[in-house]
């Protein structure tokens, strides 16, 4: 059944319409300037009538706040970066259906299941948070010796109540600019815990993500990630459509701690910052399918990471790593295959890197299975080669079941 419209065109008619608490669709006309935030009824639908339509929010405030069974579509929403652009009221018990469609932020978009919200489900399709800076959001998830700063993008569900299920379905996903990235982790999503309530995602998929955590060196506990799947979150398919980048201290490029059934990158992953990991994961996961290189150039950010949790199958596309203790691609748990199309190449020598909320000294070995690591099956086409001053291209104090390379295996000769 359609919903009745109301066409505003001013500050005070927008807020006169949200102020209705009927079910209707509020369409904004032209650009709205200096908005006290504001919230949508249960019900209510906001949209832009053009894709020119804009609201710029009210200097140090918080955006639009949703309650529930709310779409929001076609729209500019403008905050400080540092705010809300988009989020919701806790006090609701439920989420209903979310809708966020074809729409552009400055300011995070944080959707929480907490306090009393106990149900929902999340549909995105396109959304762009161009500028955010989530550092100043206290909540943040932990496990493995770290804490992860939120993301500009943020589906958190909080509840530790095993029955509490949050759904999504998500797409369209982007953050940040390659001269401006977000401040803070790009996109976020999380359940409680380990073992605790869950989200469960349908889909997953990015466009371009750059984002920047502005980690203190010499930091051991904060980390964040370009996409991150964490602790709680069951996901069926993860895709990275476009390149993902980070740049700075701890700032994974992707690193998953749930559940993930399939994950492909079809862009290029890439990190500039000391321990800023390609992939890495501690958490489930079934199919990893990276089709574009690798590649980092901070010191200690090694290639690709299989810290703890499981892994069924992992074809990269080409690693490399350009700093001192930079491992290329190093395992320390049991994993299926492991299949590199271009090879893998580090030219840096030993230096600390972040492991599991501690500092420590690693070489940039090319591939390295360390204790309690196996691969029952490793291909590697295009060569394993490393460039620093006495680092070997191979390290196995664990297992492989069987092991082909073309291409080479080559150490630097100094």
């Amino acid at each position: 059944m359609a919903l009745h419209q109301s066409l505003v065109s001013s500050v005070d008619g927008l807020l006169a319409a949200a102020r209705k608490a009927e079910p209707h669709t509020i369409v904004v006309q032209g650009h709205l300037a200096d908005v006290p935030g504001f919230r949508l009824a249960p019900g209510q639908v906001l949209e832009g009538e053009s894709s020119q339509a804009a609201i710029t929010f009210a200097t140090n405030q918080d955006g639009l706040q949703l309650s529930t069974d709310n779409t929001v579509r076609r729209l500019r929403l403008e905050a400080a970066p540092e705010r809300r652009a988009i989020y919701n009221d806790t006090g609701m018990g439920s989420l209903g259906v979310i809708r966020l469609a074809d729409l552009v932020t400055v300011g995070q978009v944080q959707i929480l299941a907490h306090d009393k919200v106990r149900s929902g489900h999340v549909e995105v399709a396109g959304l762009d948070v161009a500028a955010a800076d989530t550092r100043a959001q206290g909540d943040r998830p932990q496990g493995f010796g770290v804490y992860v700063i939120q993301g500009a993008f943020t589906l958190w569900n909080m509840q530790a109540d095993p029955q509490v299920v949050i759904t999504a379905d998500l797409i369209g996903l982007s953050a940040g600019r390659a001269s401006a990235p977000v401040i803070g982790s790009g996109i976020f999503i999380s359940g409680p815990g380990f073992g605790q309530g869950g989200l469960s995602v349908r889909r997953l998929e990015t466009g371009p993500v750059y984002s920047d955590g502005r980690i203190a060196p010499g930091t051991p506990d904060v980390i964040t990630g370009g996409v991150f799947t964490v602790h709680g979150a069951y996901v069926d398919s993860v895709r990275n459509l476009g390149p993902v980048t980070t740049y700075g201290v701890n700032d994974m490029v992707l690193d998953n701690w749930g559940q993930v059934d399939r994950w492909e990158a079809q862009e290029k992953l890439t990190s500039f910052g000391p321990s800023g990991i390609g992939f890495v994961n501690f958490g489930g996961l079934n199919e990893l399918n990276v089709k574009a290189p690798i590649e980092t150039f901070g010191q200690g950010a090694r290639g690709f990471n299989l810290y703890a949790g499981t892994l069924g199958r992992a074809v990269f596309d080409r690693i490399t790593t350009h700093a001192d203790g930079a491992v290329g691609v190093q395992v320390s748990q049991p994993m299926g295959s492991l299949h590199v199309h271009r090879g893998i190449e580090t030219f840096g020598a030993t230096g600390d890197s972040l492991v599991k909320g501690v500092v420590v000294s690693l070489s940039a070995i090319a591939l390295s299975i360390k204790p309690g690591g196996s691969v029952a099956e490793v291909v590697i086409a295009g060569g394993v080669v490393t460039h620093g001053k006495g680092i070997a291209p191979l390290e196995l104090q664990g297992e492989i079941g069987s092991l082909q390379i073309s291409g080479g295996i080559r150490a630097a000769t100094h």
